[in-house]
């Protein structure tokens, strides 16, 4: 974790997104139903309205700040609370105050209006508290520790890992760099603004059993295949983001804002475990640059791969299949 040379409230800040509402191109608004965000999963999906030509969406906000913030002996002064919805993509940042709801209360809440032409895909929203702290101000306080994912062209709330997923014939393919994998099941392509899985139309029954619906043998070999092709998924994405990481002067990593922060902070606790997400960039980004500890490291990123793609779960199901059908043909 970050050290910073004065106080600061050991306890993030909560964030929630309390409705959403679309401005059209003809003035009216369209105020979404509940189901456009999850606090659960901690997204915003503005393609679930059906509106492909919305102007900019107006995203209700409540915070609340940990205990302390506002404690007589609070070592900073002209408390605010900021939201901020940062688009890596597009290189896009935009704030806005939150006003407390109540004097002396730890609940803030305001809006933060998004334009569609700012945005081409997903951004991350969260919020900060800032003060003067030693007379210096804008100092940061606190933070949350999970951002919302605000997705422009979903229409689900889901947040994580978003994959596209293409069948081509690779030794056909008018991409000329997916001839020389001919021979390869499938291919991972993590320089895409989305993380592209490419399946190889070219492999004998591989379409017809990824698209099969049925049970039996047939749906537990499925699954297991999937399994696969997801343990190589999520390894291939956390090599995508860890070797494209923007460097602070000083030398130390910046988690990115896009797929690829979400990546690192889904699988980071289970490469470098018992320690805060940011420490466990830190020490990875360290042992790749290195001279030493990337190549140990690698049994780590396939565990947290493996348990990401419930490869294990997938392999129980095919064994107890086969044992079963095995017993019937017995009898």
């Amino acid at each position: 974790m970050k050290i910073y040379p004065y106080k600061r409230l050991n306890r993030p800040i909560a964030l929630r997104v309390t409705s959403v509402v679309l401005r059209l191109p003809d003035g009216t608004r369209d105020q979404l139903e509940t189901s456009a965000y999850s606090t659960q999963q901690q997204a915003v999906a503005l393609g679930i309205a059906g509106h492909d030509d919305w102007v900019s969406a107006t995203l209700g906000l409540s915070a609340t700040l940990p205990p302390g913030a506002d404690g007589p002996d609070a070592a900073w002064s002209d408390l605010r609370v900021l939201a901020v919805l940062t688009d890596g993509e597009t290189n896009v940042r935009t704030s806005t105050d939150l006003t407390r709801d109540a004097e002396g209360g730890r609940d803030w809440s305001g809006s933060l209006e998004v334009l569609r032409d700012d945005h081409l895909g997903r951004a991350t929203l969260a919020a900060y508290a800032v003060g003067t702290v030693d007379g210096v101000q804008g100092r940061s306080i606190a933070e949350t520790d999970r951002s919302w994912v605000v997705d422009i062209v979903s229409d689900e709330p889901v947040g994580g890992l978003r994959l596209e997923v293409q069948k081509a014939s690779f030794g056909k393919s008018a991409r000329e760099w997916l001839r020389a994998y001919a021979d390869a099941p499938w291919i991972v392509d993590t320089s895409a603004r989305v993380p592209t899985v490419f399946v190889n139309t070219d492999v004998e029954g591989i379409v017809g059993l990824l698209d099969s619906t049925g049970s039996g043998v047939d749906s537990k070999v499925r699954d297991l295949l999937v399994a696969q092709m997801a343990t190589d998924v999520w390894t291939a994405v956390f090599h995508g983001a860890i070797g494209d990481l923007e460097v602070e002067p000083g030398g130390g990593p910046v988690f990115p804002t896009d797929w690829q922060g979400e990546v690192l902070r889904e699988m980071l606790p289970d490469v470098v475990p018992g320690v805060h997400v940011e420490e466990a960039l830190r020490q990875v980004h360290r042992r790749r640059t290195g001279d030493s500890g990337w190549v140990e490291l690698q049994t780590r990123i396939h565990y947290a791969a493996v348990r990401r793609a419930d490869a294990a779960k997938a392999l129980a199901y095919a064994i107890r299949s086969l044992e079963r059908t095995n017993r019937e043909s017995e009898t």
